[in-house]
Order: structure tokens, then sequence, then C-alpha cells
């Protein structure tokens, strides 16, 4: 399933230095009994993750001591994303909902529901009042927390809409689907934005003309999942051999992070760029530093 990702900084802003990445395994940590998702606390030393299991847990760093596990969800679990404030979580699920929970008791307070299938992403607006979810189901859905009812549904895409993102501080929605294409709803500034798809090729966009910057094929292997660093200089890849690609965006180098013994499902960096968590289909997530 290919993934999007979006940064604030524009392609031509890029500091000129490169910067250094994380390249050994420093810790591995058994999280969940198949593939996961991993999301970085933006402030705090605390990591989440959410199965096939049907759970979400969150631990401390570096040891990787659980805090808190989240029951609730009757399938699986596709994503996991932080209010804000960093109080809240929301989950996305196969059981066609999308659940918010308080990380101060870990029980879910609210639960929406609207899809006709499964929950492949969710993401928060950075207001904290409203989350948007996307679907199999081909449509996404941008949810009032405070009125705990749908705003609205977006349609377009014929195909199951795989990822979904709100840019930081704007009213504009990412959405990747497997109709091979992105859309942008209610476009008001510009950024660069990253994709990967089932071939293995990551792409570079020009958010402002809607036009591919760079192109790069790490395949064949699919790639699942993309994220930039906090700096928007590095660019993380999760791909279906096991191998985390990181792309230097100024010098052009491609390193490989061997690892995991299985496919690699999901990337994410801390937020001082220092350490990279990945999460394999085996259940694992490795640390790289």
């Amino acid at each position: 399933m290919a993934s999007v990702s979006a940064h604030p900084h524009r392609a031509t802003t890029m500091a000129a230095t490169n910067v250094p990445v994380p390249g050994e395994v420093s810790s591995l940590t058994e999280m969940h009994s198949g593939p996961i998702s991993i999301i970085v606390h933006p402030r705090r030393d605390i990591l989440v993750s959410c199965g096939e299991d049907r759970l979400w847990k969150m631990v401390g760093l570096p040891k990787g001591n659980v805090l808190l596990t989240g029951f609730g969800h009757t399938d699986w679990l596709s994503t996991c994303c932080f209010h804000p404030s960093g109080n809240k979580l929301a989950t996305s699920s196969g059981d066609t909902t999308v659940k918010l929970w308080d990380l101060t008791k870990g029980n879910c307070i609210l639960t929406f529901e609207g899809h006709n299938h499964a929950v492949w992403s969710c993401t928060w607006h950075s207001c904290g009042d409203f989350v948007a979810s996307s679907s199999l189901d081909t449509t996404s859905k941008i949810w009032d927390v405070n009125s705990e009812r749908c705003r609205c549904t977006l349609y377009g895409h014929t195909d199951s809409v795989n990822s979904i993102e709100f840019f930081p501080c704007s009213n504009t929605l990412l959405t990747g689907s497997a109709d091979k294409t992105l859309s942008v709803w209610d476009a008001r500034t510009g950024h660069m934005i990253a994709s990967c798809d089932a071939c293995g090729v990551t792409k570079l966009w020009d958010f402002r003309k809607l036009l591919p910057i760079v192109s790069i094929d790490v395949g064949p292997s699919p790639g699942n999942e993309v994220n930039f660093d906090s700096s928007g200089r590095v660019l993380a890849q999760a791909s279906g051999n096991g191998v985390i690609h990181l792309l230097d965006l100024k010098s052009g180098q491609i390193h490989k992070l061997m690892g995991h013994e299985s496919e690699a499902h999901t990337v994410v960096f801390s937020q001082d760029g220092e350490s990279l968590f990945s999460g394999g289909s085996d259940g694992t997530v490795l640390t790289w530093s």
C-alpha cells in the first residue's frame, strides 16, 4: 500500500549541508503479533504502535516499557496519530471506525462511524478540532470532534484511499489512492510532498505545480511508506523487502538500512531527527540511531 507525506519546507529552501542520518540498529522491541504502524510523540520520549492484533500500545523511550495498552477496536488497526496537544490519540481500523482516546487513562472517548469499508489512515487538523480519515470505500471524511459528527465527505477517487494528511497549520488535505493519483483538497499554499508506489518508485512533487521534481527507483520491491525528517532534508522509505532507504535530498545519496527479517511497513523519525523507528510485518519495531 503506497503512502504520502507532506513537509512544509519548499524544495528551493532546503539547506546546503548534509544531515547525519541513523545507520545502526540500537534496539529491537517486540510489540505486536503482525504488521504495525508507529508514531512518535511530538514533545515527549514516547512511541505509540498499533497493529493487526487490534491493540495500540504506548511505550516509553528508550527502554521500550509499555505505559498503556488500548482495547476497543474489533478488527486490525491501520494507523494512529497524536492530537496536536499530545494528550489524545486517533486510531483507524479495519472495523470501519475511527476512535479517539484519552492518553491520560487510555480509554476511548469517541467513536466515529460512517465509512462503509476499512479505514486506512487518519490525521488531525492542527487546531485539534477535526480528524480526517481515508477508506477502502474510495472516500475521505472530515470529522468534527466537538459536534461528534461527520463534517463532510470527499468524493473523487475511484479506488481505495490509502493515505491522508493535513498540511501543518492549514486546511489543505493530501490524499493518496490505489487509483494511482494524489489529490489535494482545498489547496492554498505551496509545499513539497513525497509519494511511494508498489513498484518501489519514490517521487518528490512540487505542490505548487503538481508536477514531480525527482523520481527515484529503489525497486522492484514495493514502497510501503515514506516520511520526512523534521528538517525536510532526509526522506525515509519502508520497503517490501525489509530495507529502509534513506534519501539525502541535497546530495542525492541513498543509504540502505538492513535489519528487518520481513517486510518493512512503516517509518517515522524522532522529533530531533537523531533516531529513526521502523515497523515490520513480524510485529517488531527497530530503532536506528
